[in-house]
């Protein structure tokens, strides 16, 4: 298996055109060997886990719907899935020998991505707030733990605030991939005729073109491997749950006192002044927050 695509130039000289297309496969590959990996790991340890327990009084003082997802983050998340499905069909389905006139709906969806992806940086860095996806710490720890159970210990990590280790990192996987296409498809639009421009291949040295094509490769393959995971887990019957959420915003209490920690993800009791219960429970997870590791 080769690793680069070459081509040689006018002038006889070898060139860089990219990534080899058989890494594809090799994406195709690795993210089906992470999903078999989960399902026998998911049937060794986890599928025998008993329900958690919850506490009824806890339980009567959240509003019944709890809301994870806004309008504006479901909009930006189907946007940039419709977007990248378009770019990877149409990228890819002709290299696969389905001949067909792909450039036009690829830079369309590239620039609909983009915009969404602009979109996003504004809306999470203003009122999202970016500290939401930052690795503290306790993820680290909590991540270990987790790797311990896995090989069999009994220790066991806490529950997580809204977003897990685990999202985080498939967040910031996501990102560096969805970034590398995006910026490298900007540059790669001046060869590209369009209605704002004619095209203009000789901006760039060909040595140049080459560095932007594997980069653009390499962050397009990534995403094969990450949306397969991603699909995966959105199928499981016990994610199910998350992937309704992105659909209608919210989750319902129980999963909420299920699968989070309220310290770490405060919600508004129903009532107007928080329960004494629900509001130790919160300063319980603060002050364990607090106790040096």
């Amino acid at each position: 298996m080769e690793w680069f695509r070459e081509e040689r130039n006018p002038w006889g000289q070898e060139i860089l055109i990219g990534l080899s297309w058989d890494l594809t496969w090799a994406a195709v590959v690795l993210g089906a060997l992470l999903i078999v990996a989960h399902a026998l790991l998911y049937y060794w340890r986890w599928r025998r886990a008993g329900a958690k327990t919850i506490s009824e009084t806890l339980l009567k003082q959240l509003p019944e719907k709890i809301l994870r997802h806004s309008v504006a983050s479901r909009l930006f998340h189907w946007l940039m899935a419709v977007s990248v499905l378009i770019l990877l069909f149409t990228a890819f389905l002709p290299i696969w020998g389905i001949k067909f006139a792909w450039v036009t709906p690829h830079w369309i969806a590239g620039v609909a991505l983009t915009a969404a992806i602009i979109f996003h940086i504004i809306h999470a860095s203003f009122w999202k707030g970016l500290r939401l996806m930052w690795i503290s710490r306790e993820d680290l720890s909590d991540g270990w733990l987790a790797i311990k159970q896995i090989l069999g210990s009994d220790a066991a990590p806490g529950k997580p605030g809204k977003n897990p280790l685990e999202n985080k990192l498939f967040h910031h996987a996501v990102s560096i991939a969805t970034l590398a296409t995006i910026i490298t498809g900007v540059i790669m639009m001046a060869k590209v005729d369009t209605p704002w421009w004619n095209r203009n291949p000789y901006i760039l040295a060909d040595d140049t073109w080459g560095v932007i094509y594997v980069a653009h490769d390499a962050g397009s393959i990534a995403l094969i491997a990450l949306i397969m995971t991603h699909l995966y887990f959105a199928a499981r019957p016990e994610k199910r749950w998350l992937t309704l959420a992105m659909l209608r915003g919210w989750i319902s209490r129980e999963r909420y006192l299920e699968h989070y920690d309220q310290g770490h993800w405060p919600v508004r009791a129903n009532t107007e002044g928080e329960s004494s219960a629900f509001a130790a429970k919160q300063s319980e997870g603060a002050a364990q927050r607090a106790k040096p590791s």
